[in-house]
């Protein structure tokens, strides 16, 4: 008889075998033979004659579920910033991205593996010699079976020993063993990430061909403790892992100059307070961002937020609607304008020089006026508008009617709508539900989308964008 060859099986049987055999603590091999076996010894009149499989069938049946699907490994190193690796777990698969964990012991001490591998939907690997995955070196498959591996919290100790190839544990074992793609995100106290040997750590692993994202300056879980060493947030750990997994999209806006407002506007009532709204402005550094890598000349405009100015991106900051206004008009010419802005409606007509004080006299009375309308202005500019100029209507109630109205109102070309009630947490949230509403032959269109991370919504609407100006 010939000898058995579980080598040049096909990988999704290959997988299924090294499943089953893990559950029955055998081998592969021996698991073959016992399979094999058992259907020798199963009676023939027992047998029943199979339909011939088509190949659609074939591929149903597979039984690796992440087939069609990029496929990370998680490195979780051990470190406070541990916590977040299980929020980085969420928004990669929200990226559509299959995600295998692993945690080093020190990581163990921060957060548990059943979270991490309930989180994951797949079972959580933490030992080197684990008998149930070390059967067929394990180790080796968990370091290949990937498209790319992610250590999230990076940390001084594990980049240390990366740096100097050492392999005493599942996860150092797996960075030595891998031939793909490496993110780190390190996270550390600051004087660990600029002490001298740490230093020499990175350059060596940067030289070595690993990718960074962070740290991050901030303040640190101990007291008193700031300066740059904060593991990146999940959302920026996602989207360079995301980059690093798929094709940058094709530079389709190349040569095309974007003016794009983001954020609120604050209207000074006095020197410390102001009128404003709930706008994070993550939605227009989110289209700045994807209008930027689809190739174009993006210049941002954004009132007061808490962001980092997007890669690529010339950001100017501004305060009121009357400053917004004089910056959009001098970034003028450009081909297309995106008005993601939250801009007040209103502002004091004489802000007070001082502090307006209590008094016995009761509230102040403070007279509004109409700020300047930077959408309707820009669309009806009879010199330097853009040929495709675009709002937005943030509204809480018949949105689809006020959109409309407003995108026939304001003259411009396209209208993005969503809801921003208090219920669908998309101010200051992460994730969108709009409705792009564009003018066919003096007919209103409707394309609704559904729900999708505010970097997708950015990312369709550059497309549509770049279909409409091809």
């Amino acid at each position: 008889m010939a000898s058995l060859t579980v080598r040049k099986l096909d990988e999704a049987l290959k997988a299924s075998l090294r499943l089953r055999a893990a559950q029955n603590g055998r081998s592969v091999e021996d698991e073959v033979r016992m399979i094999l076996r058992e259907a020798a010894e199963r009676p023939a009149a027992a047998s029943v004659p199979r339909a011939p499989e088509t190949k659609a069938a074939t591929r149903s049946t597979r039984t690796h579920a992440a087939a069609d699907r990029p496929r990370l490994t998680l490195i979780i190193g051990g470190g406070i910033a541990a916590y977040k690796a299980l929020d980085l777990i969420r928004r990669l698969k929200d990226r559509g991205i299959h995600v295998r964990c692993v945690m080093t012991r020190a990581a163990q001490q921060f957060v548990t593996p059943l979270t991490a591998g309930a989180l994951a939907d797949e079972r959580c690997y933490t030992d080197l010699f684990d008998a149930q995955s070390e059967f067929d070196a394990g180790h080796i498959r968990l370091a290949r079976d990937t498209d790319l591996i992610v250590v999230a919290p990076a940390t001084a100790d594990l980049m240390a020993k990366m740096a100097q190839g050492h392999a005493d544990d599942l996860a150092t074992a797996i960075l030595l063993a891998t031939n793909r793609p490496v993110l780190l995100a390190p996270a550390m106290n600051p004087l660990m990430w600029i002490n001298a040997a740490t230093r020499r750590n990175v350059a060596q692993l940067a030289r070595d061909g690993a990718h960074f994202i962070g740290p991050n300056s901030g303040e640190m879980a101990e007291a008193n403790e700031a300066g740059v060493g904060r593991m990146s947030e999940p959302l920026e750990i996602a989207a360079a892992a995301d980059a690093l997994l798929r094709p940058p999209p094709a530079r389709s806006l190349s040569g095309k100059r974007i003016l794009i407002t983001a954020g609120p506007t604050h209207e000074p009532i006095d020197p410390v307070r102001y009128i404003a709204n709930r706008s994070s402005g993550k939605q227009g550094f989110a289209i700045a961002a994807s209008a930027a890598a689809a190739g174009a000349d993006v210049t941002l405009i954004s009132g007061p937020v808490d962001l980092d100015d997007p890669a690529g991106v010339h950001v100017i900051h501004v305060e009121s609607a009357r400053d917004m206004l004089a910056q959009v008009e001098a970034a003028l010419p450009a081909d297309i304008a995106i008005f993601a802005a939250a801009v007040a409606d209103w502002r004091v007509a004489n802000a007070g020089e001082q502090k307006i004080k209590k008094t016995s006299g009761g509230m102040p009375q403070l007279a509004l006026v109409e700020n300047p309308d930077i959408l309707a202005t820009v669309s009806k500019l009879r010199q330097n508008r853009p040929a495709l100029v675009i709002g937005f209507a943030a509204e809480t109630e018949n949105l689809i009617e006020n959109a409309t109205s407003k995108l026939k109102r304001k003259g411009c070309d396209w209208i993005v709508a969503n809801d921003v009630s208090p219920s669908t947490g998309i101010m200051g949230g992460d994730r969108n539900t709009v409705h792009v509403l564009t003018l066919d032959n003096g007919n209103v269109a409707v394309d609704s989308w559904p729900v999708m991370t505010k970097e997708d919504v950015a990312e369709a609407l550059v497309a549509k964008i770049a279909a409409t100006r091809a």
